[in-house]
């Protein structure tokens, strides 16, 4: 699976809202401020938050004491909606939803494996929400995961 600089981009943005969340109420945080804590290219972290703005994510205020806040609670926004949100549906076969596939001949098995490849990203990134991440608590079977020696190994 490939992860986009801007879903990281995102991510990131997101768990500096969440930090400034905890920390209080109310807090709205300058894109400017994002950016410079997490070494963000300001612009496209910014196209990235209008991205987030959109999916109602986050809410965003203008003015000398706007900025940009989570849109409802850390523990309320998973993963999965933010990378739909900055890169579109989680896993796609030549631009088409995995149902939308259609194989014949060898390849008839294969749209399985595509369907089964989304199910697998959903039980991760649809389970931890920002929250999870934010205060390093992961749910077990995703901490089960994350231990597993083999998960650490590249292969070629």
């Amino acid at each position: 699976m490939h992860i986009s600089a801007k879903t990281d981009y995102a991510m990131r943005a997101m768990l500096v809202l969440a930090h400034a969340a905890r920390e209080r109420a109310d807090a709205w945080v300058k894109a400017e401020e994002i950016a410079d804590e997490q070494r963000l290219p300001r612009k496209f972290l910014e196209a990235i938050l209008a991205d987030l703005r959109r999916a109602r994510l986050v809410e965003s205020l203008r003015g000398a004491e706007g900025g940009y806040r989570l849109a409802k609670p850390a523990s309320a926004i998973y993963v999965a909606d933010v990378m739909r949100a900055v890169d579109g549906p989680l896993a796609e076969v030549r631009g088409l939803r995995p149902e939308n596939v259609r194989y014949e001949g060898a390849a008839a098995g294969l749209q399985d494996v595509w369907v089964a490849v989304r199910a697998g990203l959903r039980a991760v990134l649809e389970r931890v929400s920002v929250e999870d991440v934010a205060n390093r608590a992961l749910p077990k079977p995703v901490q089960d995961l994350v231990a597993e020696l083999q998960g650490w190994i590249p292969r070629y």
